[in-house]
C-alpha cells in the first residue's frame, strides 16, 4: 500500500501535463485534467529507495531493461517534467549529486574512449555524412542536417575573423570536420587534438584523402600537454562538457597559454543558465565523468585568466533540432545499427533515451548551448566593430 501511495504522488506532482500510468497490477491512474498526452506503463515496482536515491539512474535503468513503456512523445514528457514546479526532474530529494571526480589524464583518456570508441561504423549510420557529433546550426528548422552542420562549421570560423596563413588549434577536435574546414577553406595552418584513436585515425584518413598534410596535423594527445605551443586562433566544440568542473579553471587557463597575444578563440559547449549540475544516468551510461558548467561559471573562469568576452551566443534551440535530426536517424536506421552493434535491446533503449530526454531538456530550456567569442588582451582587438562580418 505504501509503495503504491508514493507513486501516486510521485506521478501526480510530476508532470504538467496530464498523464496516464498502468501499474503493474492492471490498475491505472489519470493524474491531471485534459486530453491524455502520454501513458506510462509500469511492468513492475522500481524500488522506491532506488528512486529517492537517483531518480534519473532508477527510471532510466527500468526504461532500458524494458520494465517501464511509454506511449507518447518521450521528448514532451520531459519538457512537461521540468515545467511542473514540484516535479521528481527538479526535486534536490531525488537527486544525489555526484562526489568530486578524477579527472587525471588517464582517467579523461578513458572516458573519452568509452563513449567516442564505441566505433565509426556505429556513428555513420545516424550523423549526416560530416560526422559532427556537436549542435549544428539551421539558418532555417528545415535545414538538412548536413547543411546545417557545415554551417555551424562556417559560423564558427568566422567568427574567429580568420586571416589567411595563421595558426589554429582545435582542442576536442572530433572527426576533424572543422579543423579540416579551417584548412581548407580558410587557408589556416591547424592542429587538432583528441583523446580518441577512432577519431585520430580517421581524422589522419581525411588529411591525407584530401592533400591538407602541409596545413593540417591531427594528435593523439591531452590538451594540457601542449607545452609552450601558441596559436593565433583557438575553437573548441562540446570539450569542456567533459573536464569535470574540478578542472574548468585549468581548462580555461590551458586557452589563455596557447593564445597568441590579442589571439581569438570560440568556445562552444553545453552550459545552464541556472548553474551547472551532474546527472546521475547520464554520467553512469553515456559521458562518464561529464559535468554541465553554468554559463557564469564558464565567464569567471574566463575572467579570471585574464581572458575578455567579445560576443555570447545561445544556440539552445538548434541543439534541440540537432537531437531530434539524430534521433530520427537512429530509429530510421535501427537494423544497419542492430547489424554494427548487435541486436542488444538494452544499449538499443538506451541511446535512443539519451538522444529524446536531451532534445527534451534542450526544449525545457534546461541546458542550452553556448558559444563564448574570447580574445586574450583587449576585448576583440582584431574583431570588426559589429557583427556584420559574422553572417557575410
Amino acid at each position: 500500500m505504501f509503495e503504491k501511495t508514493f507513486y501516486k504522488t510521485f506521478f501526480k506532482h510530476g508532470f504538467n501535463e496530464p498523464i496516464q500510468v498502468n501499474y503493474w497490477d492492471g490498475k491505472s491512474e489519470k493524474y491531471g485534467d485534459g486530453e491524455t498526452k502520454a501513458v506510462i506503463t509500469m511492468k513492475e515496482p522500481i524500488p522506491i529507495k532506488d528512486i529517492r536515491s537517483n531518480a534519473s539512474i532508477a527510471l532510466g535503468e527500468a526504461y532500458m531493461d524494458g520494465k517501464i513503456e511509454v506511449e507518447g512523445s518521450i521528448e514532451d514528457l520531459i519538457v512537461s517534467a521540468y515545467q511542473k514546479s514540484t516535479s521528481f526532474i527538479r526535486d534536490h530529494k531525488f537527486i544525489n549529486f555526484l562526489p568530486k571526480q578524477n579527472h587525471n589524464e588517464s582517467t579523461s583518456k578513458k572516458d573519452i574512449q568509452s563513449h567516442y570508441d564505441i566505433g565509426n561504423d556505429f556513428y555513420k549510420i545516424w550523423l549526416d555524412k560530416t560526422m559532427t557529433y556537436s549542435c549544428a546550426y539551421f539558418e532555417k528548422p528545415d535545414d538538412d542536417l548536413y547543411d546545417a552542420q557545415r554551417q555551424k562549421m562556417h559560423h564558427i570560423i568566422k567568427k574567429l575573423n580568420p586571416q589567411p596563413g595563421r595558426t589554429l588549434l582545435d582542442i576536442g577536435c572530433g572527426w576533424g570536420t572543422l579543423m579540416l574546414a579551417a584548412a581548407k577553406y580558410y587557408d589556416l595552418k591547424v592542429v587538432g587534438v583528441t583523446l580518441s584513436q577512432e577519431q585520430c585515425d580517421y581524422v589522419n584518413a581525411q588529411i591525407k584523402k584530401l592533400g591538407l598534410e602541409d596545413k593540417a596535423e591531427v594528435r593523439l594527445q591531452d590538451y594540457r600537454q601542449l607545452g609552450d605551443e601558441q596559436f593565433d586562433y583557438i575553437t573548441s566544440v562540446g570539450m569542456f562538457e567533459h573536464v569535470g568542473k574540478e578542472n574548468l579553471n585549468e581548462y580555461f587557463a590551458c586557452v589563455a597559454k596557447y593564445l597568441k597575444e590579442h589571439g581569438v578563440a570560440l568556445i562552444h559547449g553545453i552550459t545552464r543558465q541556472q548553474g551547472g549540475a551532474y546527472n546521475g544516468w547520464i554520467n553512469k551510461y553515456i559521458f562518464p565523468g561529464g559535468y554541465v558548467p553554468g554559463m557564469t561559471e564558464n565567464l569567471d573562469h574566463i575572467t579570471n585568466n585574464g581572458l575578455q568576452i567579445f560576443d555570447l551566443e545561445s544556440l539552445r534551440r538548434h541543439y534541440q533540432l540537432t537531437l531530434e535530426n539524430w534521433d530520427k536517424n537512429f530509429n530510421a536506421n535501427i537494423d544497419e545499427v542492430k547489424k554494427v552493434m548487435g541486436d542488444d535491446e538494452r544499449f538499443l533503449r538506451m541511446w535512443d533515451l539519451y538522444l529524446k530526454t536531451c532534445a527534451g531538456s534542450f526544449k525545457a530550456g534546461n541546458i542550452d548551448v553556448m558559444q563564448y567569442l574570447i580574445s586574450k588582451g583587449p576585448s576583440g582587438q582584431e574583431l570588426p566593430l559589429t557583427r556584420d562580418y559574422m553572417y557575410k
